[in-house]
């Protein structure tokens, strides 16, 4: 469509713009992909009016006008994340950058979208940050070098805190997307960085690596590194993670017996795998995925889970006959309700697992994925309460019991108001992301609490599975579309309640789900049950 009186600036058009539809052509709560000099803009009417937005969203680049709009907001198909159409501003993770936001104008019943030509290129707008003030000798402390470090470091900035921020963390790396490590092993360290290292200069954001904490003083407000150094602190962001637990059978201190936690770790599984035999003990997500990825590479892969099929306890019996018949097909071998007795080795390099039903399978590369375990060692013997299981314990607005300190991510034990402020401890990519912002908040002194609905993915075989909510517990599974075609719907019941979701190539439904339970509201078992699916406003 032709360009409209476009703004002059020493001859040249600074801005294009075009008409995009008729204002009749978009119901309230609609919206649509238009183009602007060949740009994608998602067009939302909502609440009375027009407005435009860029159309990918920032995490992965999902295309946002295939999501779930509710009111201001609208909803990534893919992850979950959240942006709000007006401003374009993220309000919900995974992902740190906002949406671009352009100019709309409504002229003889027609709607005009125009962009910048500047910006006609640009996907993502990173807010607006501050960095330090003289005069300001305060100073927030982060020890963690993941997403809640890093989103709590850019939320302090983007309000205006002046004093000194400090990020300590015992990684090697820049704060990296660490979901990329067992889906695509063989990935570039630096090309994973959530943000490169001007980034951080530029908002004065100090990133010590290799520094591990090793106690805190709360009395004194003092954090102890391992190299003897110390640090004061006005206030602590604890934001530590979790780290794999270990097997311990015989032969665990083998060569080739491993863990994944970090780029070097991916790499090295990867290259020592390749066209080798690999034995993987877990069959949940980490697992799973690391087998789905090495079985294109490795001579075989065998898979050992305690339970009756994978995923067995968080996504149920139904989908996990589906993943595991996805990898069967591609030769790998499950040995289901069995373990490990012992690993042996030739000149000290694993060569064989024995099972506890008494197979023998070869083995040059054994990899554990059984699960995680807060990293909060550090803390024992300081005032910095812990469960039962090493999580640090904290209220809705991520603070401890100690007035000034903070935790947020894997390593926290926190109330999830989507059950009644239930205490649960969930190690999903994007909820780190956002306690960090509400620890940053909250240590603004702006009492937010944490109300998010957990989000989550796994890819096997280039397919995606998402899941939102918390289905602990659940009692019963309701099927919808087809398991034999890879294309469903679960929902998870307790007390004729849904209380989590997951799919198979069923876009939107899971941020649909996902957007109703943030806004409160009910799924009842019968709404699950029923032929009449409306409710969802599926595409």
């Amino acid at each position: 469509m032709a360009e409209l009186n476009p703004a002059k600036e020493g001859g040249q058009a600074e801005e294009i713009t075009e008409m995009v539809c008729l204002e009749s052509d978009l119901k309230d709560g609609e919206m649509r992909e238009v183009e602007v000099g060949s740009h994608k803009v998602l067009l939302v009417r909502s609440e009375g009016g027009y407005s435009a937005v860029g159309n990918l969203c920032t995490h992965y680049g999902a295309t946002l006008s295939k999501g779930a709009l509710s009111g201001s907001r609208v909803r990534c198909p893919w992850h979950g994340a959240c942006f709000n159409i007006k401003t374009g501003d993220i309000e919900e993770y995974p992902g740190l950058d906002s949406l671009p936001c352009h100019k709309v104008k409504i002229e003889n019943s027609k709607v005009f979208v125009s962009i910048n030509k500047k910006d006609l290129e640009k996907t993502r707008r990173v807010k607006e940050m501050g960095c330090r003030v003289a005069g300001d000798s305060s100073t927030v402390l982060i020890i963690g070098g993941g997403p809640a470090a890093l989103v709590c470091a850019e939320t302090l900035r983007q309000g205006s805190y002046g004093g000194r921020i400090i990020m300590a963390t015992k990684e090697e790396l820049l704060p990296y997307d660490r979901t990329k490590l067992s889906k695509a092993m063989n990935v570039k360290a630096d090309s994973i960085l959530l943000r490169q290292l001007d980034f951080y200069q530029s908002c004065d954001i100090e990133v010590w690596l290799r520094r591990e904490a090793v106690s805190v003083n709360t009395d004194e407000k003092t954090v102890t590194f391992q190299d003897g150094s110390v640090q004061h602190y006005d206030q602590l962001l604890i934001a530590t993670g979790s780290r794999p637990r270990e097997v311990t059978c015989p032969g665990a201190d083998l060569d080739n017996v491993t863990l994944l936690r970090t780029p070097e770790d991916s790499s090295r599984i990867h290259q020592a795998a390749l066209g080798k035999n690999v034995v993987i003990l877990g069959t949940s997500f980490i697992g799973m995925e690391v087998a789905s990825y090495l079985s294109a590479t490795a001579s075989s892969v065998s898979v050992i889970g305690n339970s009756a099929v994978p995923y067995q306890n968080t996504l149920g019996t139904e989908i996990g006959r589906v993943a595991r018949k996805m990898l069967e097909e591609k030769n790998v071998k499950f040995y289901m309700e069995d373990g490990v007795t012992e690993l042996t080795g030739e000149n000290g390099k694993v060569k064989q697992v024995l099972l506890k039903s008494g197979k023998i399978l070869p083995a040059d590369v054994f990899v554990t994925g059984i699960g995680v375990q807060p990293n909060s060692a550090f803390l024992k013997g300081s005032t910095v309460a812990l469960d039962s299981t090493g999580a640090v314990i904290v209220d809705k607005f991520m603070q401890t019991g100690v007035p000034g300190v903070f935790a947020a991510g894997d390593v926290t034990s926190f109330p999830l108001s989507l059950r009644k402020d239930k205490m649960v401890n969930i190690g999903h990519w994007q909820l780190a992301h956002a306690h960090g912002r509400i620890a940053a908040l909250n240590m603004l002194k702006k009492r937010v609490g944490i109300n998010s609905v957990p989000f989550f993915w796994t890819m096997l075989m280039g397919k995606s599975f998402r899941y939102a909510g918390y289905g602990e517990g659940h009692t019963e599974v309701i099927m919808k579309g087809k398991v034999e075609e890879m294309k469903f719907l679960a929902f998870y019941i307790k007390e004729d309640v849904v209380v989590a979701v997951a799919s198979l190539n069923f876009d939107p439904s899971v941020s649909q789900v996902a957007e109703i339970m943030a806004s409160g509201r009910t799924i009842s078992k019968a709404q699950a049950k029923s032929d009449d699916m409306s409710w969802l406003k599926l595409p």
